[in-house]
């Protein structure tokens, strides 16, 4: 266990649209108001406890002041972010450095919220813990109670997200399930049931031919070949719904798959070997 501190720092903004400011500071700003205020990022970083086994932990707060702008034609951009962490045993500092990617979209339409998504996942840069390689790897944007893939900022105001992240070795994979959505909302069929699966390591790791199962017969889902989870990327197998942004798994079982009441979820390699199980309400108690 180590307690970290961090803090961030906004360095670039590629292709810039007109009016950046705040670069090499925590709050970045750009383009021309329409009426209210720039739109542009922050950064509000904290102390927490990290364990350099993967676990997941909460880097910092990102917020998106979002505010109608005239972009001068730039509506797509990269947004990059160097996160100082100073780790609590030897007091000194690191930099790691990740990018976001921002559309800004058109304030008409059917979708006005702004888009930001995380191309680079895993920092470039690492350091060595107990004569192990750790890089910095942002698994998620957590808002409401809930890890997603992509933030969505609606306009007119303040929108922040806490990012979730960890410390994992270097050219590892780390593939682990991080939870069951048990009880769905679809009546009788719970079609929206879902298993979450991320990939909490520093590189790329092949599913292809991996199992997840329960304990009972016919539940059984197998990962088709060429499945590939990248770093950082995390995934729903879902009862019988088809999510693209969550990478389009599902059992297509027309009857529930996960116990209300507990059960356990498998992972295992294309070998059998069991690489990661979760249990929950009665399973949890006694597995």
């Amino acid at each position: 266990m180590s307690k970290i501190t961090t803090s961030g720092t906004w360095t670039a903004v590629t292709p810039a649209p007109p009016n950046v400011s705040g670069l090499n500071t925590g709050h970045v700003s750009w383009g021309t108001p329409a009426g209210g205020g720039k739109s542009g990022y922050s950064f509000t970083g904290g102390t927490v406890e990290a364990k350099a086994d993967g676990s997941e932990v909460t880097l910092g707060t990102f917020t998106h002041q979002n505010f109608p702008i005239f972009g001068g034609g730039v509506d797509r951009f990269d947004v990059d972010l160097v996160v100082r962490i100073r780790f609590e045993e030897d007091d000194k500092d690191r930099d790691f450095s990740f990018r976001f990617h921002h559309f800004e979209t058109p304030n008409t339409g059917p979708n006005p919220d702004d888009e930001v998504d995380l191309p680079t996942r895993v920092s470039p840069e690492s350091v060595t813990i107990d004569g192990e390689e750790y890089a910095a790897v942002i698994t998620g944007f957590k808002r409401d109670g809930e890890i997603v893939n992509k933030f969505f900022s609606p306009e007119n105001g303040s929108n922040s997200a806490d990012i979730v992240a960890s410390l994992s070795r270097v050219g590892v994979p780390d593939v682990v399930i991080t939870g069951i959505h048990y009880k769905g909302g679809v009546k009788y069929t719970q079609a929206d049931e879902y298993v979450e699966i991320v990939n909490r390591g520093t590189a790329h790791a092949d599913i292809s031919g991996w199992h997840l199962y329960a304990d009972d017969p016919g539940q059984n889902f197998t990962f088709p070949p060429g499945t590939t989870l990248k770093a950082g990327q995390r995934i729903r197998i879902y009862t019988n719904e088809v999510h693209a942004e969550w990478g389009g798994y599902s059992y297509n079982s027309g009857r529930a798959i996960w116990n209300d009441k507990g059960d356990t979820a498998h992972l295992s390699d294309s070998q059998g070997e069991l690489v990661s199980d979760y249990s929950y309400g009665t399973e949890a108690e006694t597995y």
